[in-house]
């Protein structure tokens, strides 16, 4: 169960990798506007917190990918990590949209709990 654990913390890295582009530099354009279904104007208005936001999500994943250059049995920093993943991913889908929950907490939550039962 470690390696499929392991390997479900490395697609939550990258996904928030890619929460990062979409936040940090693609905000005000077609795809992120896409992803967030927001209209030009209220992307403009709202793209400085969005850069910080991106910003955030970066240091998860980086986190998540310390946790994975330890070792595949040391499951301490990436449990650290993925707990945090799923309080943004709950917190988000209290305050902003019931897709986080699937999006990003699940995942999270499934690779916790099969590095925990490894």
């Amino acid at each position: 169960m470690t390696v499929v654990g392991n390997i479900i913390t490395a697609l939550v890295a990258l996904l928030h990798v890619y929460f990062l582009v979409l936040e940090m530099f693609l905000w005000d354009k077609p795809a992120g506007m896409k992803a967030f279904g927001q209209s030009l104007e209220r992307a403009q208005a709202t793209k400085v917190l969005a850069a910080n936001q991106g910003l955030y999500n970066g240091f998860l994943a980086a986190g998540l990918v310390w946790g994975l250059m330890l070792g595949a049995n040391d499951h301490g920093i990436k449990a650290f990590f993925l707990g945090c993943v799923i309080v943004a991913g709950v917190f988000g889908a209290m305050t902003a949209s019931r897709k986080i929950l699937f999006v990003q907490a699940l995942p999270a939550a499934v690779a916790l709990a099969l590095l925990l039962l490894a």
